[in-house]
């Protein structure tokens, strides 16, 4: 009798296992995900292990060609010569690849990765938002970046967003009062990521439940939460999900080589601030399209004017320094660093040694993607570090 009642048992407990796998190992997934050793596998085709939406490729692939190079040796930081191949190795590189035009320079994988592996982007994610916004502006969905947020996102207008306008949340300078310290398990980046993964609880209903602590468009405060709101404003605007009019809008036409994912909250919607997964040579060809002023496969798919615009500082609190009105010293456009110097550059980061970076002076773009275990402890400084590493490579490569 006995033996027989544990058998029912155990038939049921199996039963419950194989009816919450997935739950299960998302959940197993979420515990690993920021171990420090774990980093570079972690980032793997996370859309996998998380709930996700497709991007699809375009059945016509924008050929790049290769022409390819060894890398230089030595890069200067802080008036200290550095080993290009230590940095690759200290950061925990997952895939470097530098085009010029449309031709590769330079493509290599580490720790295992493949050519058709899809890295997770984090916040890179954002200056894909902004190139959407730029398409929908063009498209007549949002009728000026003056507009206030509200306008397209009635849910808003009980938050520290009312009266914000979106040229404000593009520029990161919304006022809102905001925790984004990655190392804080209780912060609200933290908050937005656990969502993200599916782990229960709306991303929408977080940003309704934040508030306002500055004059919008006077402080530049890097916080996710801006971008997510830009995406709520594409889906408020356009009709269709941030999904959809990625891959019609953006990657179909730009002919995208391998399917791209969004991970979203259990509802469905896409973590705009940082969800997006892409292969190495597509957010290579994300960048050459934005080094041809937005015009790739014989057709202008982001607005050139959008694109000067984006990469342009208008004010003074986006200016790159020892700047009181900004809480870090690179500067800011639409979604875009602007660093400082003489350098005509601009890049796309995310944490843990993400970037997507573009060299106007030497038609250079380079792409790398990192996990980069000490992120916790110095990751500023090791993004800085990388501006300096990228300017070297791109100087090299256009000699």
């Amino acid at each position: 009798m006995i033996v027989r009642i544990l058998l029912v048992l155990t038939s049921i407990m199996l039963l419950l296992v194989a009816l919450n796998f997935k739950t299960i190992m998302r959940v197993y997934h979420g515990i690993i995900l920021f171990e420090p050793d774990k980093l570079t596998q972690s980032f793997r085709n996370l859309d996998q292990k998380f709930n996700s939406v497709k991007v699809a490729s375009s059945e016509s692939t924008y050929t790049l060609e290769k022409v390819l190079r060894n890398l230089p040796e030595e890069y200067l930081y802080l008036n200290e010569s550095r080993s290009v191949h230590e940095f690759i190795e200290r950061t925990g590189t997952t895939g470097l690849l530098i085009a010029q035009g449309n031709t590769i320079m330079y493509e290599e994988y580490f720790n295992g990765y493949k050519d058709n592996d899809r890295m997770i982007t984090w916040s890179v994610s954002k200056s894909i938002i902004s190139a959407l916004i730029g398409i929908a502006i063009e498209e007549g969905y949002i009728l000026s970046i003056d507009d206030l947020v509200t306008e397209y996102v009635p849910s808003l207008s009980t938050s520290g967003y009312h009266g914000v306008s979106i040229k404000d949340v593009l520029q990161m300078s919304s006022g809102i009062s905001f925790n984004e310290d990655y190392g804080d398990g209780n912060s609200d980046v933290n908050q937005m990521g656990a969502r993200s993964l599916g782990f229960g609880g709306s991303l929408e209903e977080l940003l309704i439940s934040l508030e306002r602590e500055k004059e919008p468009g006077t402080f530049n405060q890097y916080i996710s939460s801006d971008t997510q709101v830009l995406g709520m404003v594409l889906r408020g605007a356009t009709g269709v999900t941030i999904a959809e009019y990625t891959q019609e809008k953006l990657w179909k036409p730009a002919g995208m080589e391998f399917d791209a994912y969004w991970l979203t909250d259990s509802d469905g919607v896409e973590a705009a601030f940082g969800g997006f997964n892409a292969s190495l040579r597509d957010l290579g060809r994300f960048g050459i399209l934005y080094l041809n002023e937005g015009y790739l496969m014989g057709q202008q798919i982001i607005p050139k004017q959008w694109i000067d615009d984006s990469i342009r500082i208008d004010a003074p609190h986006l200016i790159p320094g020892d700047n009181p009105n900004s809480d870090w010293v690179l500067g800011y456009g639409y979604q875009w660093w602007i660093p400082e110097g003489e350098e005509n550059d601009f890049l796309a980061m995310g944490i843990y040694g993400q970037a997507i970076y573009i060299n106007l002076d030497h038609h250079t773009v380079i792409v790398k993607t990192s996990g980069y275990k000490d992120y916790v402890l110095d990751g500023e400084d090791m993004e800085l570090e990388s501006i300096e590493f990228f300017r070297r490579l791109a100087s090299y490569m256009g000699n």
